[in-house]
């Protein structure tokens, strides 16, 4: 059998040559075929069960190349798909500019700087997580990083460390215990 395959059919018409078999018999023509599906390789202990079961191996034979091809036929269609999706995307003046930056953006930080978080098309570096250390706490950091990812409007973002430096800012308490949104308020004379 092939490695990922959990199941196998045994057709119903071999109902008439079980029925022609002892109880004895057919109980040690299941194990065999059991042991055969399993890739056991069993050896057969008397004729009748060689006899019984050639017909049955012929079956599973059969079953597992209709098998073999259709996975191969699902295969080679998900990959024409995703060629297609892709191809269509580079077809795509608007997407091809950001998805060429972001292939060559991936494929430099991966091989020259060690990435500390990474989602959709943002990624910040350790040394950049370094810099943010100098201010901000890890957790602090963290939490920013959590907030930018489920923040629906996040894919407008060009740059994870200038966006979470910016949010961080925006967090930070002030001398006076006000925070720079009570500030922004004051100024523009929402509150006193």
């Amino acid at each position: 059998m092939a490695d990922d395959k959990k199941s196998f059919l045994l057709y119903c018409d071999v109902l008439h040559t079980v029925e022609k078999l002892t109880d004895e018999q057919a109980g040690k023509l299941f194990k065999h075929i059991l042991k055969y599906v399993n890739d056991l390789n069993p050896e057969c202990e008397d004729l009748l069960t060689e006899i019984a079961f050639e017909p049955i191996k012929q079956s599973l034979k059969r079953d597992l190349i209709k098998w073999d091809d259709k996975i191969q036929k699902r295969s080679e269609a998900g990959k024409a798909g995703a060629t297609k999706r892709w191809q269509n995307m580079a077809n795509d003046s608007k997407r091809i500019k950001p998805m060429a930056k972001m292939a060559v953006s991936v494929s430099v930080s991966d091989s020259v700087i060690n990435i500390y978080r990474r989602f959709a098309h943002l990624s910040i570096s350790n040394e950049e997580i370094k810099k943010l250390l100098e201010k901000n706490t890890q957790e602090q950091i963290d939490n920013v990083l959590n907030d930018i990812e489920n923040y629906k409007g996040n894919t407008k973002y060009k740059s994870l460390y200038l966006t979470a430096s910016k949010w961080l800012q925006k967090n930070e308490p002030t001398a006076e215990g006000i925070s720079p949104e009570e500030i922004k308020a004051r100024k523009h004379g929402y509150i006193k």
